[in-house]
């Protein structure tokens, strides 16, 4: 297990370019196994999750080739399916939550499919229902052995399209149920579908493969079956998460940084969250711009309430950046009530914070209420274990603002999710070690 040992309290300083969509990533990889034409994805951040994935493709027998450090190029000509019944198999997707987008491309082309419980972080009960009842709706047929978590699907000739409703929004269920519809034979119609940019970006990859989806960007989408996909080339949006990430960071440490090349048309209200912080977010073509703040005063409701921030479906606020918030908010003038809807046990490395003084009341394990000290109790350094990417990146961020040395094991879970972090964060002016 390796770990980062932060010296905090440094301002940093400079220009910083978000990598390539995580979750979008995950999503487009598994497109490749619809076509048995090369497809080009360039973008391709080099981090845990997504190295893995690809990883696993190539044990599938999916052609890889590295054009260059971001760029790919995926040919699924001659699949082995056999490979989904070894032990290495069973290994290596079960160590991934994305390896479950490899169910819908599975069934819609060869008409079977297998997958271990998927990996991932440990922050509440995470359920495939989603993915797997709406592939049923399209004519799957899963055999679940409970006692193994190992799931078998299989389909009679070709999955048959049909109108469905989503019992939740969820990305990457919209998106396996997406990649099964576009060879199912028939019209398929999903209703309460996702609509986060990550979704119309694997929409119109799969379009320019000849799919047929209209709705793309709105909760309803329609599908009209095809019989056949072909190649195409795709570039990754950057990573709304990172971008989200370093704008935390610049108001935590009092850094004045451009983030470049942010796509700010696909980060719909992420923005004017963290402007209701009082955080400065100012743009400059397609960067944006957080000077140095000494202060920043936090917003309340119209009638004097407490603000309150929550995620939501697209195009609400995204649940993966509601640690950072919190973070943010232990050094704000004022105070928030954070209330992380989906996932139980994503709030409770408030723990480690409070350990650094932070005033943090967690009122359940879905709600904090932040008191937000106005720097005039800086946090101090301790040594702490990340629990997920999320919360561990959120406390390396509360550790580069901290007064002293900050020591943070079980770094895995942030490689899972930010590339070369300490590098990059490094040449802004951070001091990071890494150690084994």
């Amino acid at each position: 297990m390796s770990s980062f040992i932060i010296q905090g309290a440094n301002q940093l300083s400079g220009t910083i370019t978000p990598q390539g969509a995580k979750n979008e990533a995950l999503q487009v990889i598994s497109a490749v196994l619809l076509s048995e034409d090369s497809i080009e994805i360039s973008n391709i951040p080099q981090i845990r999750d997504v190295l893995r994935l690809i990883d696993l493709l190539k044990s599938m027998g999916v052609s890889v080739e590295k054009k260059a450090e971001d760029t790919y190029v995926f040919q699924a000509a001659n699949l082995d399916t056999e490979y989904m019944k070894t032990a290495d198999f069973v290994h290596t997707a079960g160590s991934l939550r994305g390896s479950v987008m490899i169910l819908g491309p599975l069934l819609a082309r060869f008409g079977e499919a297998a997958i271990p419980k998927p990996g991932g972080d440990k922050i509440g009960r995470r359920r495939l229902d989603t993915h797997l009842t709406g592939l049923m709706n399209l004519g799957a047929r899963f055999d679940v052995d409970l006692k193994n978590s190992f799931y078998r699907a299989s389909v009679n000739g070709r999955l048959i399209g049909c109108t469905m409703l989503l019992d939740e929004a969820s990305v990457t269920g919209t998106a396996n149920i997406l990649m099964a519809s576009v060879l199912a034979e028939g019209e398929t119609v999903i209703y309460n579908a996702a609509c986060e940019p990550y979704i119309q970006q694997l929409s119109k990859m799969l379009n320019r493969m000849g799919a047929d989806i209209q709705g793309i960007g709105s909760n309803l989408l329609t599908i009209r079956g095809v019989d056949k996909l072909y190649g195409t080339t795709h570039k990754l949006l950057p990573d709304m998460i990172e971008v989200g990430s370093f704008i935390g960071l610049a108001a935590m440490t009092q850094s004045e940084l451009r983030i470049k090349d942010s796509s700010i048309k696909d980060l719909g209200i992420i923005p004017d969250v963290f402007r209701r912080l009082g955080i400065i977010v100012n743009q400059e073509n397609d960067d944006l711009l957080i000077p140095a703040q000494e202060v920043y005063e936090v917003e309340t409701f119209m009638d004097g309430g407490i603000l309150s921030i929550a995620d939501a479906p697209w195009p609400g606020f995204t649940p993966d950046l509601l640690s950072i918030i919190l973070v943010i908010a232990t050094q704000a003038k004022g105070s928030v009530l954070v209330h992380q809807k989906m996932f139980e046990s994503r709030l409770f490395f408030v723990d480690k914070l409070i350990d650094m003084g932070a005033q943090i009341i967690l009122c359940d394990p879905h709600r904090a209420t932040v008191i937000g000290l106005e720097r005039k109790i800086p946090l101090r350094g301790i040594e702490m274990t990340s629990p997920d990417i999320r919360a561990g990146v959120s406390l390396l961020i509360a550790a580069l603002s901290a007064e002293g040395i900050s020591t943070i094991h079980n770094i895995e879970q942030i490689d899972r999710g930010y590339q070369l972090i300490d590098q990059r964060l490094n040449a802004l002016g951070a001091d990071i070690k890494r150690i084994s």
